[in-house]
């Protein structure tokens, strides 16, 4: 996969909530019949965040939709189970918090310094799973989550360029608008020289939503003290919570959500018999091709493979709407 330097200087357009509705019935309209096979992630509030992903260019929005469809009938991010991760879970390199912050996102914390043992392709897996676990077990009516990454112990050795890579091109391109506020907690200085580099990369609205933040400085203090509950945030964090990870009762709250996704699952994406059949595969490859940019969006869809195990169930996770809470700088 190639990285490409993305334009920061087009603006960010604003819609009323009247041509926003506009611009989702397009979408509808150039995904076609895909769409009523995936109404969960061609609903009203899902179709938006892929607009605002891409500042509401419908041909490319449905690119990227159909896109996501793709991915995830192949790679299948709703099936991993808790026993598929619970060896990378196991470091505390990255887990989903017990509280949430002040606006009620979920926060994820992440630890770099801790480096993984497992390959790239598992500590992806990994991460699509507390992704996954974030939407199907949403402890709040947040779509967007928090995350808080604490480099304690980072080098340039801990550096995957690859996971990092993959990573970014997975939440980019199937998990649009899902970050809320990303803090980066006392990074080394060799760190920003590296984020210098890769900010190019990222789209606007990801980087414009980082925070620097330093225990020794009093504003990074108000950050933490503005977003956080202290008592609960953990003390790595300049927190009171001195408990923190706690593998055993992080992996009992997991199996409990891996019960809760599968029923939520089974009672909200079930869809009649055979929604991949070859007939059904055919309107997913033909789409519409009235334009370059169109036909290149079919492309994306690929053939869809029939697999027994999906039938009669489709894909997809909960959508809530809620508004992007731009993070304030330090």
């Amino acid at each position: 996969m190639s990285l490409k330097r993305l334009k920061s200087g087009a603006a960010e357009k604003t819609l009323s909530p009247e041509e926003q509705q506009a611009k989702i019935g397009e979408v509808i309209k150039i995904i076609g019949p895909i769409a009523e096979k995936f109404s969960v992630l061609s609903s009203d509030a899902s179709v938006l965040r892929y607009l605002r992903a891409r500042n509401y260019n419908t041909k490319k929005a449905a690119k990227m939709l159909k896109g996501t469809i793709k991915w995830r009938l192949e790679y299948k991010p709703e099936k991993i189970q808790w026993d598929d991760v619970a060896q990378e879970a196991e470091r505390g390199g990255l887990y989903k918090a017990n509280y949430l912050d002040k606006q009620g996102r979920t926060v994820f914390v992440i630890r770099p310094g801790i480096q993984s043992t497992n390959t790239a392709a598992v500590q992806i897996k990994y991460l699509i799973y507390c992704l996954e676990n974030a939407m199907w077990n949403p402890s709040s009516n947040q779509e967007q989550m928090v995350w808080l990454i604490d480099f304690q112990g980072w080098s340039t050795s801990c550096l995957s360029l690859k996971v990092t890579r993959d990573a970014t091109q997975i939440l980019q391109a199937h998990y649009p608008e899902r970050l809320g506020l990303a803090i980066f907690y006392n990074p080394p200085k060799v760190f920003e020289s590296f984020w210098t580099m890769v900010k190019p990369f990222l789209e606007p609205k990801t980087y414009r939503k980082v925070i620097f933040v330093y225990p020794d400085n009093p504003r990074s203090r108000m950050v933490m003290e503005e977003h956080f509950d202290m008592d609960k945030l953990e003390s790595y964090f300049g927190g009171k919570n001195t408990v923190g990870f706690n593998y055993e009762a992080y992996a009992q709250k997991m199996k409990q959500d891996g019960r809760s996704m599968s029923d939520v699952y089974d009672s909200c994406c079930s869809s009649s018999p055979g929604f991949l059949s070859s007939e059904f595969q055919k309107s997913v490859q033909s789409g519409t091709k009235d334009s370059e940019d169109e036909a290149s969006s079919d492309e994306a869809v690929g053939s869809l493979e029939e697999d027994d195990s999906t039938q009669g169930k489709m894909p997809c996770s909960q959508y809530e709407p809620s508004e992007v809470h731009e993070p304030k700088k330090t």
